[in-house]
């Protein structure tokens, strides 16, 4: 049985950093989004954490993190020249105001037409975790996902209409998968690029939902 080659979390990562412009200012959100960071390089963009961090860099060195500087998911990161510190509620000002060019989210489930549930799955027992995510589902001028394509079980998570709570209504832009990347469109989920070694057919079969070459 032939094993699917498809993206590990770090290669999606480097995939989101290639699409993000000079000069953006960027969310990340909790969890892998994070990784991004990583893979900016020399490009000036600013990120943002909306626990009042801008100008984030890079994770830090092991042995080299500051338990003074911490994102939004409590993880090490380090300030660039000229980052700064300030109240969460001026944070969640320019998160409200439309000041951020690009939140990158991971999800749960997206719709055909780009609603976003990533807070919580409604499952008995488990914890929900919605932080800052509906703020910058509504308020940033682009929304990306990052997500595996599938679910443990195998299940797509694009679904033709999201049967976990919702973070948003029609806000993501662009979905990255470990198996491709899809723009949101009027007319439905259009493939971009398929980024394992499958065809568009077997990726329209584990998709659930109909795809637009």
């Amino acid at each position: 049985m032939t094993v699917m080659k498809k993206l590990s979390r770090s290669e999606m990562a480097q995939r989101v950093a290639d699409d993000i412009l000079e000069g953006y200012y960027v969310n990340l959100g909790i969890g892998v989004p994070t990784l991004v960071a990583n893979y900016l390089g020399d490009k000036e963009v600013f990120l943002h954490s909306e626990n009042g961090v801008l100008g984030m860099g890079p994770s830090p060195a092991p042995g080299e993190e500051d338990d003074d500087l911490i994102n939004a998911g409590k993880q090490h990161v380090t300030l660039l020249p000229g980052g700064a510190y300030f109240h969460h509620a001026d944070s969640f000002s320019m998160m409200r105001g439309g000041h951020i060019d690009i939140a990158v989210l991971g999800a749960f489930q997206v719709s055909v037409n780009g609603d976003l549930a990533n807070w919580h799955t409604g499952a008995e027992g488990s914890i929900p975790a919605v932080g800052g995510a509906m703020d910058l589902a509504t308020g940033a001028r682009q929304v990306f996902v990052m997500m595996d394509h599938l679910t443990k079980t195998g299940e797509s998570k694009l679904v033709p209409q999201c049967t976990y709570p919702l973070t948003g209504i029609g806000c993501v832009t662009r979905i990255y998968t470990d198996l491709a990347i899809l723009d949101v469109t009027a007319q439905g989920l259009k493939v971009r690029e398929i980024v394992a070694d499958i065809s568009f057919e077997d990726l329209q079969a584990l998709s659930g939902v109909p795809l637009i070459r």
